[in-house]
């Protein structure tokens, strides 16, 4: 018996030996960049058939693929470029650098090949939507301007506070729920002209990418989305200039090689000069707006690159005499590429944050400035172990700095007096690690865990108060009041004040019932320690960030997803159908009358409530064709509730269930843009969703001859409903053999019917009549444009 069992070993190890080389693994790696402009591409499938496997290249460029010895037919596939197909001996391990041309017979339309969507619908990633800048230029905008932020708005599950309103809401969450990236820098507002317009210059953008839900465990601090753009990097091949003349504003940006194939430097400029038209008419006041986006990179050798880039934008509105306010972003991110291995790429980065506001009151005669600072490290590791399993993993670090307020007389006769509110520091920390792995040819699966550290750091002076309660309930008349300290202390710098820590798992499942069919699931955890104090529907540059403390609990979100994802027609048409339930706990609510603008003990309007919304979201995409473009439809709720800490506390709204500011039942959007011929595209967006909700007053009394409204329960009102038609034709004119550069023209319409979509309704006595009216206040009606492009 022994001998035979030692026999039936020896065989099988044996056979075991012979499996292993016959398994024997090789490595193909390299970059993928534009043929023209030698700009690295992200995202791009790379696919191979005979395996029924394939990758994307990362937020550099950068892929590796690990596979058993043989001959591959690779295939290469971005949108907007011709496939690029590739014959391999894979008997060695591969450096394959790729680059791609553009297709430009086909350059108007959304080209997508098969086997992109086929790595689509077998990735394990939902809720996350990615645009192309091709795409959003050809959208109708607003006076000509191209929007990135005003394009995620046709997304399902993205809307805004209305027009003219800053921000975005992802899945009935706050704006400020949204973190927003810039060449991984954070910014903390997005918009120009309070709304109007987004901080994003479309020429200097390369890639963008929302995620809903599904959030990698590499990002974190915001509990509803993120949005991750990166700038372009600059052509490293030639000198290139292409800009925008506009009815308001026109930009320009230059990019070029330093040195050749190794270094190149991106400027971009913008400007708006409405405001010069004033001059002209001998009005004083004014308003305009402008940015720079700005990068540099070098390349060592082929495993180490750098890179530079910024941003700075300004917004100032002055009225004459009277005051002046300057507010805007500024970044600086320094990146240093390494390659250990064709399996490990790693990334570290430097990077600098500033949001200022500032306001000039000269009829008061005092200034008055604030500001939040972001000082970040973060190192990053991404391990591409085998075809089937990639590993990321890294950390961050970031030390807030934020100035809530300075108030400085103008000049030395000034009746008001130096005031600095208290700054505000903390110090948050995270690790993260996460996978992606197929498990099969039909399973696939990604998941992974962060953990989180934050403290709030002094210098500061801190309010205590009777059984921790900063907010006190009165109940005699039924309301919450502002609670008397009982003591002070007195928190040194970087002193601990208060902390948390959290642990945020993620995880997302993929089943392919075959190659365009799939069905997927996922679950996310997400924590928010920095909060915005703001009582408005959409931010305002006035508002205030502030860190949790001992009053102000961390957001904590759970959201989980479950998605049906179809291709027709080898991936002409697209169809997504997602379900999603978010619950948030710690959502800040303020008590009635609560007054938020220069208060040094916010914590005495502040109660920590909870929040919830969930809903249906469906995306129909037509991909290729003269005729593209998409088709979304959201139906949902987004609800809060702050209930009485006691039994006896009746909480806000009588602690029951209320719409959200960002409540919107029904959103539709449908964008679409038509070629043709070669000189003329049009463009079209029509959008339809339910009326903000806000709180009308159901009634009057009179308090010593004063006329006072009454209310019922919060936001159980609402706006009539938005809707509004877009257009636009773009003119390509053919290009002459004498002239040396491309050029077009783009005429818009906005809002092409005139509807007067109701922005606020408010209510006053008629001075004639003494009867009680409502007074709509609308901000556009039909807006016509022009805009001139060109690039050489």
């Amino acid at each position: 018996m022994l001998k035979n069992l030692n026999i039936k070993f020896t065989i099988f190890f044996f056979l075991l030996h012979i499996y292993s080389y016959s398994q024997e693994k090789f490595t193909l790696s390299g970059t993928v960049t534009d043929s023209i402009s030698g700009e690295s591409l992200i995202g791009v499938s790379i696919t191979v058939p005979e395996l029924q496997t394939g990758t994307t290249t990362n937020e550099y460029g950068f892929y590796s693929l690990t596979l058993p010895k043989g001959n591959y037919n690779i295939i290469v596939s971005y949108i907007g470029f011709t496939d690029f197909n590739l014959q391999i001996d894979l008997s060695k391990s591969i450096t394959q650098n790729i680059s791609l041309t553009e297709n430009l017979q086909e350059l108007n339309e959304v080209v997508l090949t098969e086997s992109i969507y086929k790595l689509n619908i077998q990735k394990p990633e939902m809720s996350s939507n990615k645009l192309s800048i091709v795409t959003i230029k050809k959208m109708p905008v607003l006076l000509g301007e191209v929007d990135v932020i005003k394009s995620l708005l046709f997304l399902p599950g993205v809307t805004n506070a209305g027009e003219g309103q800053s921000g975005f809401n992802v899945r009935g969450g706050a704006a400020d729920q949204n973190l927003v990236l810039l060449d991984e820098a954070t910014l903390y507002n997005t918009s120009h002209v309070f709304g109007l317009f987004s901080v994003f210059n479309a020429d200097a953008i390369k890639d963008l990418k929302l995620y809903k839900g599904g959030i990698p465990a590499r990002y974190g601090g915001r509990v509803s989305s993120v949005l991750d753009i990166y700038q372009k990097d600059g052509n490293s091949n030639k000198l290139s200039v292409n800009g925008g003349i506009g009815l308001i504003s026109s930009r320009l940006l230059v990019e070029g090689p330093i040195v050749k194939e190794k270094a190149s430097f991106l400027f971009a400029g913008r400007g708006s000069y409405a405001h010069l038209f004033l001059k002209l008419t001998d009005n004083k006041n004014s308003a305009y707006f402008y940015d720079l986006n700005t990068k540099i990179n070098y390349k060592f050798n082929k495993n180490n690159s750098l890179y530079l880039s910024g941003y700075f934008g300004r917004d100032i509105f002055s009225l004459h005499k009277s005051f002046t306010n300057t507010y805007g972003n500024s970044t600086l991110n320094l990146r240093w590429n390494h390659l250990f291995s064709d399996k490990l790429f790693s990334n570290a980065s430097l990077i600098y944050s500033d949001y200022y506001y500032g306001l000039k009151l000269d009829f008061i005669g005092f200034n008055w400035d604030s500001n939040i600072q972001n000082y970040n490290f973060k190192y990053d590791l991404k391990h591409y172990l085998s075809d089937k399993l990639t590993l990321s993993y890294g950390t961050q670090l970031t030390k807030y700095d934020l100035n809530p307020g300075t108030i400085d007389p103008i000049d030395e006769d000034s009746s008001i007096n130096y005031k600095q509110l208290d700054k505000k520091h903390a110090f948050e920390l995270a690790f993260y690690a996460e996978a992606e792995q197929n498990l099969t040819k039909k399973l696939a699966i990604s998941y992974g865990l962060r953990y989180s550290l934050f403290h709030r750091l002094g210098s500061s002076t801190i309010n205590y108060y009777d059984n921790n309660q900063a907010v006190i309930y009165n109940e005699d008349l039924k309301i919450y009041e502002k609670a008397t300290p009982t003591s002070t202390k007195y928190f040194g710098r970087n002193k601990t004040i208060a902390k948390y820590s959290n642990f945020e798992p993620r995880f997302t499942v993929s089943y392919a019932i075959n190659d365009n069919q799939s069905v997927k699931a996922g679950y996310n955890r997400m924590t928010q320690y920095m909060q915005l104090v703001s009582n408005t529907a959409s931010p305002t540059p006035l508002d205030v960030w502030t860190p949790s403390d001992n009053y102000i609990k961390p957001q904590i979100a759970d959201q989980v997803g479950i998605g049906y994802f179809r291709n027709f027609n080898n991936g002409n048409y697209t169809l997504e159908v997602e379900s999603y339930y978010k619950k948030v706990k710690n959502r800040i609510d303020y008590i009635d009358g609560a007054d938020l603008i220069a208060n040094e003990a916010i914590e005495q309007v502040i109660l920590n409530g909870e929040m919830r919304s969930y809903g249906l979201e469906l995306l129909v995409r037509k991909n290729v064709g003269k005729l593209n473009g998409w088709v979304s439809y959201t139906l949902s709720r987004s609800e809060q509730r702050t209930p009485g800490r006691t039994a006896t506390e009746i909480g806000i709204n009588n602690g029951n269930w209320y719409r959200s500011a960002y409540d919107k039942t029904h959103n539709l959007a449908v964008t679409g843009s038509y070629q043709l011929n070669e000189k003329w595209t049009f463009g079209s967006s029509f959008t339809l969703q339910t009326g903000q909700p806000v709180t009308f007053p159901t009634g009057k009394y009179v308090f010593q001859g004063v006329t006072v409204p009454s209310y019922n329960s919060r936001n159980e009102n609402r706006l009539p409903a938005y809707h509004r038609l877009d257009v636009s034709a773009t003119l390509t004119p053919k290009k002459k053999e004498k002239h040396k550069y491309d050029r077009e023209w783009v005429f818009g319409i906005y809002n092409l019917y005139s509807r007067y979509n109701a922005a606020s309704i408010n209510f006053r006595q008629n001075q004639d009549t003494g009867n009680n009216e409502a007074v709509r206040l609308s901000i556009f009606g039909i807006v016509p444009s022009v805009s001139y492009n060109f690039k050489f």
